[in-house]
């Protein structure tokens, strides 16, 4: 299992794992809508908690060689474009590779 870290997208190190929309493993990323409904005010940090864990329920089941793929990394540094201390999925996304066996170990 991982020990993860997040950080903002500027990370370079060898351990970078992109989880943005743009340009990054789309079977960790949000939705453009999730992202921009959030940003416009139409959805609250619950409603896109909800929703981002749904999609990654269901990313689970259908991209597992993926989702296999990160937690066999001896560490991962999730990174996105959101700033620290905001409300942001990378942070969510840790969370749930906690629950998967992984450790998480900070903001880099």
């Amino acid at each position: 299992m991982p020990k993860v870290y997040t950080s903002q997208y500027q990370y370079e190190g060898k351990d970078r794992c992109d989880i943005t929309v743009k340009s990054g493993f789309l079977f960790l990323a949000p939705t453009w809508n999730m992202v921009l409904d959030y940003k416009n005010g139409k959805i609250n940090e619950e409603e896109y908690t909800k929703l981002y864990y749904d999609k990654m329920r269901q990313s689970y089941k259908s991209h597992r060689a993926g989702w296999d793929w990160l937690l066999n990394k001896d560490i991962v540094t999730l990174v996105c474009f959101c700033k620290p201390g905001d409300f942001c999925h990378r942070l969510l996304l840790a969370e749930m590779l906690i629950k998967l066996g992984a450790t998480y170990l900070g903001e880099k």
